[in-house]
């Protein structure tokens, strides 16, 4: 297969696992991390013991300014992204509605939501086979990881999660049907409870 893929939220969970199977595949791979440093670089060194580049890339997706960055750098070390999974996400604890904290939902809709939405910006300007970014894309992939609470419910005290999962869904949606004449398609996945550390 190839390419160059970028895993956001890459160092743990579904993404350190895409890492791997993507590894499997040939592509080259950056491993997006906010605080896990340790646990990327040791993904990356598995990745290069396989005979597959790839590299830790360290950005904050709920800041747009490092998510540019992040997209900038993975230009310079692998050429520009061919394939996005957005995994970077967090639970935001567990609230009842009446008693929620907005710098939970703040912190949670920043990066489940918008910091998917930059991604999925970032990656089109260099996928789409019409906006030219800067030869001119040749099609891509795009993946965001929701969740099963998006179309079932969150658990008790879970809501604000699933609500920002049911985001992901829609905006793939959304997406994929202005994306597909650009050679770009979008998925999303909604997985239920997964084995992690």
């Amino acid at each position: 297969m190839g390419g160059v893929l970028l895993v956001t939220g890459g160092a743990r969970g579904i993404g350190a696992a895409t890492v791997r199977l993507a590894a499997k595949d040939g592509y080259a791979i950056a491993i997006n991390y906010r605080d896990r440093a340790d646990a990327a670089d040791a993904l990356a060194q598995e990745a290069a013991d396989a005979g597959v580049r790839a590299v830790p890339v360290r950005a904050d997706v709920a800041d747009e300014a490092a998510v540019i960055r992040m997209f900038e750098t993975i230009d310079d070390a692998l050429g520009p992204v061919t394939a996005l999974v957005n995994s970077a996400g967090v639970g935001g604890g567990d609230h009842r509605v009446a008693d929620m904290p907005f710098a939970v939902l703040d912190e949670l809709f920043r990066i489940n939501v918008i910091g998917t939405m930059l991604c999925c910006r970032e990656a089109v300007r260099r996928m789409s086979t019409r906006l030219g970014f800067p030869d001119g894309g040749r099609g891509g992939a795009i993946v965001n990881v929701s969740s099963m609470a998006a179309t079932i419910g969150g658990r008790p005290r879970k809501s604000h999660y699933a609500a920002s999962k049911a985001g992901l869904i829609g905006f793939a949606r959304s997406l994929a049907r202005e994306v597909a004449s650009r050679g770009v398609t979008v998925n999303a996945v909604a997985p239920g409870f997964i084995e992690t550390d």
